[in-house]
Order: structure tokens, then sequence, then C-alpha cells
């Protein structure tokens, strides 16, 4: 991906975000879009307006980690957005490339063993994903409540972003609140794509998702980005009905790039339930043990 557009169009979209009175500042004469003028963030930034130009021209290499947070805190920018920040100057100076993790072109990633050994043993449904959405391993709970997944992926590997937007369908029924899942799977893919700008992989993806779905396309032009730890999720599952899971997800050191996520139901709910008996139909056979 084109690192200068990439900044300008980040930088361009936080601006028109923070309007005067969000930043103490009075709201002087007309503006020609919205959100801050240039010279307002330099000001607030403590930077020369030239220079700040410079940057939202993507400019961003050699830019000192005193600068980007100034430029963070006059953006207002959160968490993610002050980390994709990072993500996209590291990528200018070209040293994102020396952090990425080497793997072997053509190797698709499969689970040790002994990780689908922990994987299997949580009673709760797990998987396994990595930043371009694609669904890498899971225990059994977790297969059978992301069977919708699987069975549009017709036996190719499971990808969320593809089932999202592109098996409407069936991504609408299984995500009751198809919005925020929508939106969420960009901000995911956006937030990777700053993270590793020369991933192919999600170039592809993200150029067949963009030529296929208008609305991906639309949102993907927003440039939001987001940390996807921990909250609650709403899922319909076409055998035990509606699921409403918390869940936790977490880097997994030793897969950089590969984050594990769990699930849990609120003891005693109706989706505890559910999950019950979703268990009970795909918990694997135990081996009978030989009479002695």
């Amino acid at each position: 991906m084109d690192n200068r557009a990439e900044v300008r169009e980040f930088l361009v979209s936080r601006r028109a975000k923070v309007t005067p009175q969000q930043a103490g500042l009075p709201d002087v004469g007309s503006r020609r879009v919205p959100g801050l003028r240039r010279v307002e963030v330099a000001a607030l930034a403590g930077v020369s307006v030239e220079y700040y130009s410079k940057l939202e021209r993507g400019a961003l290499g050699g830019v000192s980690a005193s600068v980007l947070d100034a430029i963070a805190r006059a953006l207002q920018l959160d968490d993610a957005e002050r980390a994709h920040l990072f993500h996209l100057a590291h990528a200018a100076d070209g040293t994102s490339a020396g952090m990425r993790p080497r793997r072997r072109a053509g190797k698709r990633w499969t689970p040790r063993p002994s990780l689908q050994w922990v994987l299997d043993k949580f009673t709760a449904p797990a998987i396994v994903r990595n930043g371009r959405m694609d669904l890498l391993a899971c225990n059994h709970l977790g297969r059978a409540m992301h069977e919708a997944v699987y069975q549009s992926a017709a036996g190719a590997p499971p990808n969320f972003a593809r089932f999202t937007f592109l098996d409407l369908d069936a991504a609408r029924d299984f995500y009751p609140d198809w919005d925020t899942a929508a939106d969420t799977c960009v901000a995911i893919l956006r937030t990777e794509a700053g993270r590793d700008p020369h991933d192919k992989e999600l170039h592809d993806l993200v150029g067949e998702l963009s030529t296929r779905s208008e609305v991906f396309r639309r949102l993907w032009s927003a440039h939001n980005v987001r940390q996807h730890g921990a909250g609650t999720k709403h899922f319909h599952h076409h055998d035990v009905g509606d699921l409403e899971l918390a869940y936790e997800s977490v880097d997994m050191i030793s897969d950089p790039g590969l984050t594990l996520t769990l699930y849990a139901a609120e003891p005693g709910s109706p989706t505890a339930q559910a999950l019950d008996l979703l268990a009970s139909w795909v918990a694997p056979a135990t081996p009978a043990h030989p009479a002695g």
C-alpha cells in the first residue's frame, strides 16, 4: 500500500473529526471542510504550519516520537489511532520491515499439536486468527459456534472479512448487529495495514473486497482503526439461537501477529444453556478403554 497516501488520508480524516470547540479554539471564519485547519493543528502540536503540512502530505519518515505524540494529542487520537500513527511512521522510515516476523513464503500457518491440545482443554469457544481475519484454529466448540463461517468458505481457509461482506445473507443472520460487526472487521484490517503495510495477502484481500463490496469500500475509506481486546458480542447460531458472549483477545507471544480469542457466557444465562447444548452435540468421543 502507498504509505504516503495512507498517512495523508489518515491525518486528514482525523483532522476532520475534531471541531474547534473540542480543541478549545475559537471558531472564526468559514471552513471549506469540517474540522480543524492545518494551521490550528500545527499550533496545538507546537510545530510550524509548513512542517505539519509536510507531514500531512505523507512525509512521516524520520519524525521523532515527541512530534508524533504532539500530533496525536492535537488530533485527540485514541490509543488505537495513536498506535496506528506510529506504525505508519515506522513504515515510512523502513523500520517496520525489520520488526515484522519472517515467515516462509507460501507456507500456511497451522497450529502446533501442543497449541491444539491447549485449545481443546477450554470448555468455552476458543479461536485463533491473524490480522487479515483468517480463522486459523479453534477448539470443537469454537468450530461449532462459527459453523456458518466455515460453510461460507466452502473448503477454502475461512476468513471473517470475506464472510462479512461477500456472504451477506449468512453474515446478517450470524451477526444480529451486522453494521457493528462490519465496522469492527474493517477497523481491524485497517489497523493491520498500518502495522504491516507490505503484506501482499492483505493487499489482495483489500483489493478483492473493495472490488466486490461497495459497503467495504466506504468503510475502508473512513480510515478507522481500533484495538480489539475485550468486550461483548452478539451472534445468532442456526441451531441454538441468540448468543451474548463476553470475549477476551490476547496477542500470542509465541506466534507474532496471531490473536487468541476466548468467549464466555454469563453463568446461568440463556446463552450459557445454549452453549452447553451446543457443546453436548460436538464433544469429541471418548475412546473406549480395553477390558481389563
